[in-house]
């Protein structure tokens, strides 16, 4: 079986799922549906986008293996051109590698790791492909991304290989696909400017919520430099702690300007404690960081159903530690709740 899928012979039918970024899907589009219609016709694989207005969007691609190998060459080629025509306005001298990321059902993903990671050793080994699999869930899914990156040629045989892991192991149990969710991002203000967070990126928001955010500062006589006031729109903050996440909050600002730091309790649910805490203490790493503040978890005591959770910090870090924890919980009824204490 490997041998013929890899030579693109094999006439089985899959369906593989990519996750983009609004500017690469635009790319795929291209003017008026053109290029999209272009690699549709000449590989002969079903490529749909999904709809919505959303940063991240899913593309989905279908068609016997040999036009789904097809169609990945073609996105990955146009990739490198949008990377080639970049890099002639810019002044970078080494060319970033094309990087796609592909949505992986989990209980696949096992197979495509190999035991012991041997499996993706011998896919990056032979293929000169980097690949890199999520460990966690995509959220409110059972699917993981797995990125690829290197030249179109490794890409493209980096897929030819995580096809015939595919369909060598097919996906245990039923499989929740990840759907993203609509950009109705949270607002973050720094330097009296209203900023929306797409990725790792600030993007301005739209003067009326600056105007806003004046309004409601005229209430306070001073605002240290460095200092951020988020809003509590009731939507996860789609951050990576990064430099970039801190920079952006102005906690990096290396400025001592900050007020007096003080203390906010809450008291959480303890069924709820492990979505704050997250796979090895990874989601509450994230909110420390992120956040700036100090957050202590409160051992659990015998007969109680709460958790105490103490945050320290300027009032600034203690409300967005409060927003981030309250946007952790899978249940969207209860984002934006404030649990007292």
């Amino acid at each position: 079986m490997e041998s013929k899928v890899s030579e693109g012979g094999l006439n089985v039918t899959l369906t593989i799922r990519l996750l983009m970024h609004g500017k690469e899907v635009g790319s795929i589009i291209g003017k008026k549906g053109e290029t999209v219609k272009k690699m549709r016709e000449e590989s002969g694989a079903r490529i749909n986008i999904s709809e919505g207005n959303c940063p991240e969007r899913i593309v989905t691609i279908t068609g016997p293996t040999d036009a789904i190998f097809k169609a990945f060459a073609m996105i990955a080629y146009k990739f490198e051109e949008d990377i080639t025509n970049s890099m002639s306005n810019s002044t970078a001298t080494s060319k970033p590698p094309v990087t796609l990321r592909l949505v992986v059902p989990a209980s696949q993903c096992g197979s495509l790791i190999g035991k012991g990671g041997s499996k993706i050793k011998e896919i990056r080994e032979s293929t000169g492909a980097q690949v890199q699999v999520a460990g966690d869930m995509l959220p409110n899914s059972t699917e993981r991304a797995v990125t690829i990156s290197g030249t179109p040629d490794a890409i493209i045989q980096c897929v030819k290989q995580i096809c015939v892991v595919m369909l060598e192991s097919p996906p245990k149990g039923a499989t929740i696909p990840y759907r993203p969710k609509p950009a109705s991002t949270p607002v973050i203000f720094a330097g009296g400017q209203a900023y929306t967070i797409q990725g790792q990126y600030a993007i301005p928001h739209p003067d009326q919520l600056t105007k806003l955010h004046q309004l409601a500062m005229q209430q306070t006589p001073f605002t240290p430099l460095g200092q951020t006031t988020p809003a509590f729109p009731g939507e996860k903050l789609p951050l990576h702690s990064s430099e970039e996440a801190q920079n952006l909050m102005g906690q990096s600002s290396g400025l001592d300007a900050s007020p007096p730091a003080s203390t906010h309790e809450l008291t959480i649910p303890n069924d709820l404690i492990g979505c704050i805490i997250g796979r090895q203490g990874t989601k509450i790493n994230e909110i420390r960081q992120m956040s700036g503040a100090q957050i202590k978890i409160a051992n659990a005591t015998e007969g109680s159903s709460e958790r105490q959770i103490t945050i320290t910090g300027t009032p600034a870090n203690i409300s967005l530690a409060q927003y981030l924890i309250n946007a952790s919980f899978p249940d969207p009824e209860l984002h934006g709740r404030t649990f007292p204490a």
